[in-house]
């Protein structure tokens, strides 16, 4: 199947939505047929639930051969069009009889999510509604006309605790994945195996379920370990042969770690559950070795059950060493329902994963990490979550922090706040509405004029127009007056991520720099919405850490120094350039006269990191 994508092309939506020819080809370079010709979609709703017009998810079922199936919406592909069904899935073999029209496999009256095929009597189709959060998982049999298709869960997607798991998967000869049926002893009933994360209010405990499809009924075979280790299932591996797999003879790959031992990997066989260590892989970062982590709970003063990871130094003692200088780095979430917002999600037993620039990274230089506290927005019924945005961060917020300063492992004058994208977007609010809780932010690639997404942003599907004063009251940029605190403003030049375009940055900037606000603009030549080079990587951990020390930990003068240095050098490398480089977009030479460090804005932001005190 080849997919190309032709003129006309368009500059205000993404490649996606292109005009779009699928064809069917032969291996060897024979056309065998045209299956859609789709033109260009850029009159999609923007409602959530909303899709293109005509074939969709087009692909090939996995358990036969030659066989297409798709997706083709019934309400023209506007998610508000009451009507029913909403989707249809069609198959229909790539070489079709003369006249022979697709047939019909399933409808549904939510949106297609996908299939999980298996053979002629057994597929598993998904759809799901965002707005309510139902997702359900119907089971059909694709070679039994007479059979008919029944619900086999229907939930919320949102409630973790409920969530049954997904089928494993067995490879076929041909290298596709089908469902893998499991056959007990002599047994004939229809079982498949559930992998699940198994959400608790005690945290994740991974599990795999021997679940028989037609009585519901289901087995727990294997768990993870719940005091020490988490422990995950990765793969089947007893899928080497064709034929019938049994209990008896199933191995699995499954993970192992905890707080303090990096993942390695072990193969579990069946009947015994023996268990064999396959891989050695020693700690990535010795150094932090014995790090100190932590899942806390606490509650919001509306009564939402709220958790977050904590991490303290190796070594740390905080009857001997008193608190520590924190960093609270998360990203809200939005949630239809008090309870599922409380529900406990990750596990207290997994190993601290340290990225290129993770918050974590800050545990070598005597910080307390508060990583990922739950920051819920909620809307319950026909309520809005975002109208009160700002109402449940700053609950949200207060609570994490009051919960770290009881313990007496952070100072309370010395709490720096910081996020990527949204949580950019959540570090800009807190420091405008909940400055007496953090002494500085951090906020790498956010957005901060809601104004410039007007067609609905994260999980907000309400226009500018139909809700300005949630738009205009989230925004921080609007209330830029109000910021004191020190921000530190980092952003890809070539950010494509439509929600967050790099002049979010540039214009939030200019207005903190504009009501006398402490601020900083840092932008990476060539970065997108995340950082990938290691010059940008290590400039970001830079910036970063002389930030914090600055205005988190105590000021010292070689700091200050240090970030005045920087500027000085910057400003002197687009000096020199100033004649031989055309003005950056976005600035005219009239308007230079305003900014201090006028020769930045003379050098292409390409030819270095551009940085703005």
């Amino acid at each position: 199947m080849l997919t190309s994508v032709h003129r006309p092309y368009s500059f205000i939506v993404p490649c996606g939505r292109f005009p779009k020819k699928v064809d069917v080809w032969t291996t060897d370079g024979k056309f065998v047929r045209e299956l859609c010709d789709l033109p260009l979609a850029e009159d999609i709703p923007i409602a959530f639930n909303s899709v293109r017009k005509g074939m969709r998810s087009i692909s090939w079922r996995a358990d036969k051969p030659s066989t297409l199936y798709w997706a083709e919406t019934q309400d023209g592909g506007d998610a508000r069009v009451a009507v029913t069904p909403r989707d249809i899935i069609y198959t229909q073999h790539v070489e079709p009889l003369e006249g022979e029209e697709p047939e019909i496999f399933h409808k549904l009256d939510l949106r297609y999510g996908g299939i999980s095929w298996c053979d002629d009597s057994l597929a598993l189709v998904y759809e799901s509604w965002f707005k309510t959060r139902q997702t359900r998982t119907w089971v059909i049999s694709p070679g039994s006309k007479d059979v008919t298709p029944r619900i086999l869960f229907d939930r919320s997607s949102e409630d973790v605790y409920s969530d049954p798991g997904s089928p494993m998967l067995r490879r076929t000869p041909t290298g596709n994945y089908v469902i893998a049926k499991i056959k007990k002893g002599n047994d004939e009933s229809t079982c498949v195996l559930l992998n699940g994360s198994g959400a608790t209010p005690e945290g994740n405990i991974p599990f795999l379920d021997l679940f028989d499809i037609n009585t519901g009924s289901k087995e727990r075979i294997w768990e993870s370990d719940k005091e020490k280790y988490y422990e995950t299932t990765i793969a089947l591996m007893s899928d080497q042969t064709e034929g019938d797999l049994y209990l008896n003879q199933l191995k699995i790959l499954t993970s192992k770690e905890s707080k303090t031992e990096n993942t390695q990997y072990y193969i579990q066989s069946w009947p015994d559950k023996k268990s064999c260590q396959i891989t050695n892989f020693p700690h990535p970062y010795p150094q932090l070795a014995s790090l100190q982590k932590e899942m806390i709970r606490y509650q919001r003063k509306d009564g939402v059950q709220l958790t977050a990871t904590l991490y303290l130094p190796p070594g740390y003692d905080p009857s001997k060493d008193g608190p520590l200088p924190c960093l609270f780095w998360s990203y809200p979430g939005e949630f239809k329902s008090k309870d599922a917002a409380g529900q406990v999600r990750g596990s207290p037993n997994e190993f601290a994963g340290i990225g290129s620039t993770s918050a974590l990274l800050w545990l070598a230089r005597r910080f307390a990490i508060l990583s990922g506290p739950t920051i819920p927005i909620i809307g319950e019924g026909t309520e809005e979550a975002n109208d009160r945005y700002v109402e449940q961060l700053v609950a949200s917020a207060e609570a994490a922090v009051e919960e770290v300063v009881r313990r007496g492992v952070a100072h309370p004058s010395k709490i720096a706040v910081g996020g990527h994208s949204y949580g950019a977007f959540m570090t800009a609010n807190l420091l405008a509405h909940a400055p007496h809780l953090f002494s500085c932010g951090v906020a790498r690639s956010g957005a901060y004029n809601r104004t410039l997404t007007p067609f609905g942003f994260q999980n907000e599907d309400r226009t500018l127009w139909e809700a300005t004063s949630t738009y205009v009251e989230m925004s921080p940029f609007m209330s830029a007056d109000k910021i004191k605190k020190p921000i530190l403003l980092i952003h890809g030049e070539e950010d494509n991520n439509s929600g967050t375009l790099t002049m979010q940055s540039d214009r939030f900037f200019n207005a903190l720099k504009g009501h006398g606000g402490q601020c900083r603009l840092v932008v990476l030549p060539f970065e997108s919405h995340g950082y990938a080079a290691r010059e940008s990587i290590m400039h970001v951990l830079w910036e970063t850490d002389r930030w914090l020390q600055k205005y988190c930990v105590s000021n010292t003068s070689d700091v200050s120094a240090d970030v005045e240095d920087s500027k000085d050098n910057v400003s002197k490398d687009a000096a020199y350039s100033e004649n031989k480089a055309a003005p950056a977009s976005g600035g005219g030479g009239a308007e230079l006269a305003n900014f201090e460090n006028e020769g930045l804005h003379l050098m292409p932001r390409s030819l270095l990191c551009y940085c703005v005190d």
